[in-house]
Order: structure tokens, then sequence, then C-alpha cells
């Protein structure tokens, strides 16, 4: 399949899904065709296996819904977002190239000042061998306590120094579909249940903060619903090589995401993406980045982990459970046994087991 007929046929289902958006969604089209894309890895179009050659490790790529929507809308793109960026790394390296001028912005921020990526890494780890509900629980904390006030100071600061511009806050997908069919990973029912929740609260309470700001907020659940991991058509990566690759966007996600943001920034339809549109930006896009290097170079992607059941402390976990490390069934008994004690003992203490918290 070509990449325009790829891109037409997402951007088509995507845009036939009712969209959550509020706060300036349906305002008039900008003033200006400037166009700002802010954020994390989401934006910055990890997952896609192509990135641009500019001189950092932000894993830009031509495949982002920021690209793909700048081509489709005809806006001229500054493409600042950068893989592993929290609110903070947002706020102190990215806020540069918004101006009076500008005519759009879109942010993805929060993902990292959980760590998510750590959370996946743990609870993918057999239940003998990790705490998937606790590392969910400090990420529950640091979303409600914390993440409310940092996310209005990142929007205040936008509206500050773009105060003319469309601003869209754009959300995160729920990753699973309640199977794992990965031979590497063993995460349980009750755990993506509790991971999916943990996601549906980030999103609230990202959107609750855009309102706030009078930003629009567009949601990707509903477009993403029927293509999470292990589905039989993903727009989410699994556990994938490289491993940075793992539980993001895929091409198809990208082109997804696109056809949720784009009407979040624009009333009228645009045009079809094409090969040669994406050729021409590559070059800007590359330069872009070339000269914000140093900018970037202190921000670190937050990494997913595959489970090593190798390490010693692995063998020294399987020792304790009965578990026999070359036998996968005698790790799977242990893994259902270990997370069925947890889950007594959560039920037991009034904690959450399958709600975010």
């Amino acid at each position: 399949m070509t990449v325009t007929r790829l891109i037409s046929r997402v951007l088509g289902v995507a845009a036939a899904i009712t969209l959550t958006i509020t706060g300036m969604a349906t305002a008039s089209a900008a003033s200006s065709t400037s166009y700002v894309a802010l954020g994390d890895s989401y934006s910055a179009g990890l997952g896609t296996g192509s990135y641009l050659n500019d001189g950092t490790s932000c894993s830009r790529s031509l495949y982002a819904y920021p690209v793909l929507d700048a081509a489709r809308l005809g806006l001229t793109l500054t493409f600042r977002a950068c893989a592993g960026s929290t609110v903070a790394d947002v706020r102190a390296t990215q806020l540069g190239a918004l101006s009076g001028s500008t005519g759009y912005v879109t942010v993805t921020a929060g993902g990292n000042d959980i760590g998510f990526a750590s959370v996946l890494t743990e609870c993918a780890k057999p239940a003998w061998f990790s705490d998937c509900n606790g590392a969910i629980d400090a990420a529950v904390a640091v979303i409600r306590a914390q993440l409310p006030a940092s996310l209005a100071g990142l929007y205040a600061d936008i509206r500050a120094k773009a105060p003319n511009s469309r601003a869209v806050v754009v959300g995160y997908p729920r990753l699973f579909n309640g199977t794992d069919c990965h031979l590497l990973t063993w995460f349980s029912g009750a755990e993506m249940t509790r991971l999916n929740a943990t996601a549906d609260l980030l999103d609230s309470v990202t959107a609750a903060a855009a309102s706030a700001a009078g930003f629009a907020f567009a949601d990707p659940r509903p477009a993403f619903t029927g293509h999470a991991i292990c589905s039989s058509s993903p727009w989410i990566n699994n556990l994938t090589w490289p491993l940075d690759d793992s539980f993001h966007p895929n091409r198809t996600g990208q082109v997804g995401y696109a056809g949720v943001v784009a009407p979040a920034l624009a009333t009228t339809a645009g045009t079809a993406v094409t090969a040669s549109m994406l050729r021409a930006q590559a070059v800007i896009l590359t330069a872009q980045g070339k000269a914000n290097a140093a900018k970037d170079a202190g921000i670190r992607q937050q990494r997913v982990v595959a489970p090593d059941l190798t390490t010693p402390e692995a063998r020294a976990a399987a020792a304790a459970a009965g578990v026999d490390l070359n036998d996968r069934a005698s790790i799977a008994r242990a893994d259902r046994a270990a997370e069925a004690r947890q889950i007594a003992i959560r039920t037991a203490q009034g904690l959450p087991v399958v709600a975010a918290g």
C-alpha cells in the first residue's frame, strides 16, 4: 500500500469517529499558518521506525502526526517535540519556538512525568519478580498530586507566548485489549485493565487542565479502539526491536492520530499527503533539528526494558517462588499464583486491583 493510500484510508476512518474536543476546537481558522508541535515521543513519532538524522536523540519522524497534519492542512511546521520530554523539558527547551505570530500549537506531555516506561517495564515481568501494582500506584499518585499544576503552568506559558494561536492538547491511547500475545512479557488481564485505567486517568486530568486553559483536547482513545496491542490491526507496537519503539504508535497509529488532531486544528478537510510532500519536509525539519540540537542534548528517553529472567535477581526470585526457569509452564503457574496472592492482599487492604486508584 502506498503512503498516500494508507494515510487517506486511516484519516478517513479516524475523521468519522466522534472526537472529544473542547475549548477552541471549533473556533474560526487562525490568521497564521505557522504551526508549532510541542511534546514528547507520541508527538515526535517514536515507534514509526524511521527518524530524521537531525543530530538529536529526539526520534522525530516524517510519519508523526504533526508532519502529516502540517502537510495535509498547508501549515508551516516547527517541529520541536522530542522523545523523552517531561513537562519541565517542554517548558525549558521547546517554548522558544512560540511567538505572537504562531497560528497553531499542539502538545502531548505527562507520560514521562509519571514514568510510564518504567511502569510497563515492571508490569511486563512475572508477578513473582515484580510489583506492577506498586508501580501503578506511584504513577497514579503523580497524576493526582503533581500533574495538574505542572500542566497548568505549561499551558499558561503556551498561551502567554502564543496568544493568538489555536492550541490543541493531545491525549494518549489505551495500550491493551486484554490479551498478552508476546512470549517475553507477562501482563495479566487485571494488570492490563489497570494500565488502561491509568491511561484514562492521565487523559482525564490532562483534558481538565486543557479545558481550564481554554485549549482544545483531542482524545485519541475512540479512534484507537480495536487497534490496541495484540489486536488484528494494531496501531501500537508491542515489545519490539529496537526497544525504544515499544509501546508507541506505529506508522498507521500516527496516521490515526493525525485524523484525530486535524479536525481540532482546522475546519477544512485539507489535501492528500503524498510521499513528495514528506520528502520536502525532511530537508526542512532536519535543518530545524540540527539548529536546536544543543537545546535538546539534555533530554533522555525513558526506555522500556524487556524482562530478563537470566539475571541473578531473577534467578533468586524464581528459586524463592519454586519456579523452573527452563519450563515456561512453571513460570506461568507461579505468575498466576503470585498475582492471586497480591490481589488478595490489596483487596484486604482496600487497594485498587483493576481501577487506576
